[in-house]
This record gives C-alpha cells, sequence and structure tokens, in this order.
C-alpha cells in the first residue's frame, strides 16, 4: 500500500468543511442574478464552446457575473495530466463539476463546455452540482455538419486511425434523456439559440424579466 493510500483514511478524517460568513443569498441578491451552471454537451464541432461564449458575452452586457469553462482550457491546467480513456474522461467530468458547484455557490453563472459523451457521467455531474443549480443544454448537430466545422482535422485523423476513441467515431456519444433545452446548432442560427437560453433563464427567473 502506498504512503498515499496508507494516510487517506486520516487526512479526511481531519478536514472539515468551512462555511463562508457571506450567504449565497447575499451573494446573488449583490450580483442581482442566481447562481446556475449551463452544461453544454454534444459532439465535437457542435458549437459548444462558440454557444457558450455567446451567451456569455450576452450576459455580460446585462452586468451578469460569469465564466466559460472550456473543455481545452481546462486540460492546460487543472486536468492536465489526464488522457482520454473512459476513467480518463470520467475523471474530467467529475473534477469539473466540483469545480463549476464551487463557483456556482458564489452566486455566478457558469457556462461548461465539454464533449461529456457518457450518460453516466453527466447525471453524475447534476447530483454533484445539485439539480435546481444544475441546466443540460444539448447542442444537437448532424455528424457529417460537425465534421464539415472540423478545423482541427480531428474528424480526419480519427477516420484515419490516428485518434483512437474518438466520440462520434470509434467511441460513442449518448443522447441526454431529458435535458433542459435541446438546441439544433446544425439547423439554426447561432443568435437564436442564444435567444432561446436567455429566454429560459428569464423563465428559471436566475436573470430578471426586465434585464
Amino acid at each position: 500500500m502506498s504512503m498515499t493510500e496508507d494516510h487517506t483514511p486520516l487526512y479526511r478524517s481531519n478536514i472539515v468543511w468551512h462555511h463562508s460568513i457571506i450567504s449565497r443569498s447575499e451573494k446573488e441578491a449583490l450580483n442581482r442574478h442566481a447562481g446556475v451552471v449551463l452544461w453544454f454537451t454534444g459532439l465535437s464541432g457542435s458549437g459548444k464552446s462558440t454557444l457558450a461564449h455567446a451567451v456569455e458575452a450576452r450576459l455580460f452586457d446585462m452586468a451578469c457575473r460569469t465564466m466559460v469553462l472550456d473543455g481545452d482550457n481546462i486540460r492546460h491546467g487543472l486536468c492536465g495530466d489526464l488522457g482520454f480513456s473512459v476513467v480518463d474522461r470520467s475523471e474530467n467530468i467529475r473534477r469539473i463539476s466540483e469545480v463549476a458547484k464551487l463557483i456556482a455557490q458564489t452566486g455566478m453563472i457558469i457556462l461548461t463546455a465539454f464533449i461529456s459523451p457518457f450518460r453516466s457521467d453527466r447525471v453524475r455531474a447534476r447530483h454533484l452540482v445539485g439539480n435546481p443549480d444544475f441546466v443540460e443544454i444539448y447542442c444537437r448537430c448532424r455528424l457529417d455538419v460537425c465534421e464539415s466545422r472540423d478545423v482541427k482535422g480531428l474528424y480526419r485523423k480519427a477516420r484515419n486511425g490516428e485518434i483512437l476513441e474518438f466520440t462520434g467515431i470509434s467511441s460513442p456519444y449518448e443522447e441526454p434523456i431529458e435535458p433542459e433545452l435541446v438546441l439544433d446548432t446544425d439547423l439554426q442560427e447561432i443568435e437564436t439559440s442564444v435567444s432561446q437560453i436567455l429566454a429560459y433563464l428569464r423563465k428559471r427567473q436566475v436573470i430578471r424579466m426586465g434585464e
């Protein structure tokens, strides 16, 4: 047994959660909007990142406090030690879920853009974040359209066998069963998708109707 494994129970017994003296509701009152996690999921090339940043820009114009957690950016740091096996992908989503949860509790609007191909991982993310705070947004897009948008050439490499376990080619994407929103990003303009998301946030009273 390694030193880490041997001492883990002892370390955990001495860890105590510290609560902020400023409540979440007070932070949300200062922000003038609620905290929430917008979880964008879909194939590579489905428009997740583009849409997340477009929504953030609109929310910024409304003076909302936001943060985008993008798949590529996260793998440069927090998840830089992970590969793309099923186990590593699951751990990647777990870490993001924990980070998103912490930030949302400050009353910020978090926008995550991850393929998150496995339904079980997204279910776990919802559980970790908390159902009221978790909004699953499925960017539905035909595979051929995703491939036509592939500026990195990832689909071509996957079809040539240069990239293994690539979602949509050699690894499955499991569609959400009951997402809060389904956006057909291969059929509608990005502004239409942005408007649908903002309308949902107003309906949920995450942002105010007049904003």
